[in-house]
């Protein structure tokens, strides 16, 4: 798949980032991530991240990375497109993003580089070396200290025919619509935002009608309703949706740092897909929340 075909893919439908199953032990567990995806493909997203924020890429050793990239690849081959997240360091994210070309990843999400603060230019020279060390299509994630700028965006779209993807985890709208005015077409807009259905709807008005869901996660069947409602503009469902289950959702989500995983991870195992425990430095739910979720679920119906 060449990078114009993944644009084109990524400019509509439904995105999800499936979380990475760990056993009791911690260990990375294959089984259950094949489980996961052979059960969540069906549901008609147009892409998964593997790998990627929600699937704890910040906490993978390299030798699990490939093993994740590798089994979410040989899973999805005849169903949905796979695309990998790769961050850290430059020479880090460039080996990683070497290695999920490799293994078949048919694109890259770049997270930020952590931690070190980084001039515009610095930040820049990071996204363009490692979009230069791969042929596959690339979605840089402007979130934390990753902030480029339409000027810079700009120039790496001249420099980089591979940089096809924009996705915004700023939620800074003028920001966003300076983006989306200058760069035109150029790109594929993501709606990147934790719980990002909250956005949704202000976010396909600016012209990012794309998004990536964390729920799809536990609630895959919930989850493309509303896409389809935000879709057809179907202000009533949609609204129905956000007070009955997504706003309930961020109260719990929004109690300690670092939820916006463990939350979805427990709502997997709430789903009848345990994917294990988060790992350190994220803690999973408490039991009174982890009962709280489980209410609101069973409240969607069967998925």
């Amino acid at each position: 798949m060449n990078p114009q075909e993944l644009k084109s893919i990524l400019s509509s439908g439904l995105l999800s980032f499936p979380v990475t199953d760990f056993n009791a032990a911690g260990d990375f567990n294959a089984a259950g991530y094949v489980r996961r995806l052979e059960w969540l493909a069906p549901y008609g997203a147009s892409a998964l991240f593997a790998a990627g924020g929600t699937g704890e890429f910040f906490s993978l050793a390299p030798d699990e990375y490939s093993s994740i990239i590798k089994t979410a690849v040989d899973t999805c081959a005849n169903s949905v497109p796979i695309l990998a997240g790769v961050g850290g360091p430059t020479r880090q994210a460039i080996q990683y993003a070497q290695e999920a070309e490799r293994l078949g990843a048919k694109g890259l999400l770049l997270l930020p580089h952590y931690l070190t603060e980084a001039s515009q230019e610095g930040v820049a020279a990071h996204v363009e070396q490692v979009c230069k060390s791969v042929k596959i299509g690339v979605v840089v994630y402007n979130r934390n200290v990753c902030r480029l700028t339409p000027a810079l965006l700009e120039q790496l779209a001249e420099r980089c025919p591979n940089l096809i993807g924009y996705k915004d985890g700023l939620g800074d709208i003028e920001l966003m619509v300076a983006i989306r005015r200058r760069l035109g077409d150029r790109f594929s807009y993501l709606g990147g935002l934790p719980t990002a259905e909250v956005y949704a709807a202000a976010y396909k008005a600016l012209g990012v009608p794309v998004y990536s869901s964390a729920v799809f996660n536990f609630v895959p069947k919930t989850a493309m309703d509303f896409y389809k409602a935000i879709a057809r503009d179907d202000h009533e469902t949609v609204g129905k949706l956000i007070d009955d289950f997504f706003l309930p959702y961020l109260e719990i989500r929004n109690r300690r740092a670092g939820y916006a995983v463990s939350i979805v991870k427990a709502g997997a195992r709430i789903s009848g897909y345990d994917a294990g425990p988060v790992r350190a430095p994220l803690t999973d739910l408490l039991p009174d929340e982890y009962e709280r979720l489980a209410a609101l679920i069973d409240a969607q119906g069967p998925q």
